[in-house]
């Protein structure tokens, strides 16, 4: 099996972003619900197999959450990444920069 990891910035405010949902799917079947942790990561993710994942983050309801005023509808509300996990055995890290009205991932290590 694989192992996942995520970890979550707040690139507005400079600082790890606890509390985010985050979701884990496949195939539409949700693998994983929970929130990042003080650190910003989700240290409770499964091991997966290779295959098609998404991984969600509430983002607008966070920002919210702690007292930024976003539009209505927010520009980012749940940003949605799909990868690929094609190793088996090995690690994928999907780490995720984000601010109100942008964002950037890319596989980590």
């Amino acid at each position: 099996m694989t192992s996942l990891s995520t970890h979550v910035l707040d690139t507005m405010h400079g600082c790890p972003a606890a509390g985010v949902a985050v979701r884990l799917l496949s195939d539409g079947a949700v693998l994983f619900a929970g929130r990042t942790d003080a650190d910003g990561r989700c240290r409770d993710l499964p091991a997966i197999a290779p295959g098609a994942y998404r991984l969600e983050f509430s983002i607008a309801a966070w920002f919210r959450a702690r007292g930024v005023v976003l539009p209505e509808p927010p520009f980012l509300d749940v940003i949605g990444i799909d990868f690929g996990v094609a190793e088996a055995d090995a690690h994928y890290h999907v780490p995720l920069l984000v601010s109100p009205f942008s964002y950037s991932t890319y596989r980590g290590s």
